[in-house]
């Protein structure tokens, strides 16, 4: 009997040897060799895995995608297994800790990549699907917490894609600020502010205006 595949662990070592290359040096100074030198692997390996670079990157936004789902996931199950039942409010708080939330899930060399896969999201058409297709089902996941938070409160809905739009807003903004200026921030700044912001924009929603009933018409 041959010996077992090895090849999704090799291809998993060459994805965090981008993701290392790339929070240090960004993606154009990522080469193969670099890449490779980060993954352990000899470059030879690299282009046997992977047909370029670019597909490299490809494997690496689906990966720090899904590994944000199963962060949103984990923190979901854990709120649930707590009593009282949670409010949709405190379930949307999970959703923003899943982002910028510090502890042992966080990884700071994500943040930093995935700053750089929105730059090139701009030039890379491929890039900019995968980006754009992520950003699209964080917004969702966002709209329709927001839109249960705020119906359980008894407030209007109107607003509710412009509020997560402007969560995921800042979060994207976090993750840009604490790439390129991380000395400057406070440690552990986003969390807190963000649910802060999050309460704003829902407590700033009013009850919904009480609907009149019609009068009936006249008859002629």
């Amino acid at each position: 009997m041959g010996r077992p595949s090895n090849t999704a662990e090799r291809r998993e070592q060459i994805v965090e040897g981008l993701l290392s290359a790339m929070s240090k040096g960004g993606y154009a100074e990522a080469s193969v060799a670099e890449i490779a030198r980060e993954a352990g692997l000899a470059p030879g390996l690299v282009h046997y895995h992977f047909a370029n670079k670019q597909e490299i990157l490809v494997a690496l936004i689906e990966r720090l995608v899904s590994g944000l789902d199963a962060r949103v996931a984990n923190g979901l199950e854990r709120l649930e297994r707590e009593p009282p039942a949670a409010s949709a409010r405190a379930r949307l708080y999970v959703v923003v800790d899943a982002h910028v939330a510090l502890g042992p899930e966080s990884d700071p060399r994500a943040v930093a990549a995935w700053v750089v896969i929105g730059a090139e999201a701009v030039r890379l058409k491929e890039v900019r699907g995968l980006y754009t297709r992520a950003i699209q089902g964080w917004l969702a996941r966002l709209e329709g917490l927001v839109r249960a938070a705020l119906r359980e409160e008894g407030r209007a809905t109107l607003h509710a894609k412009r509020i997560a739009a402007g969560i995921l807003s800042a979060i994207e903004g976090a993750y840009l600020l604490s790439a390129a200026s991380p000395a400057t921030l406070p440690r552990g700044f986003a969390s807190p502010m963000l649910r802060r912001m999050t309460d704003g924009l829902l407590d700033a929603e009013a009850a919904p205006d009480p609907v009149r009933p019609r009068r009936p018409r006249p008859r002629a």
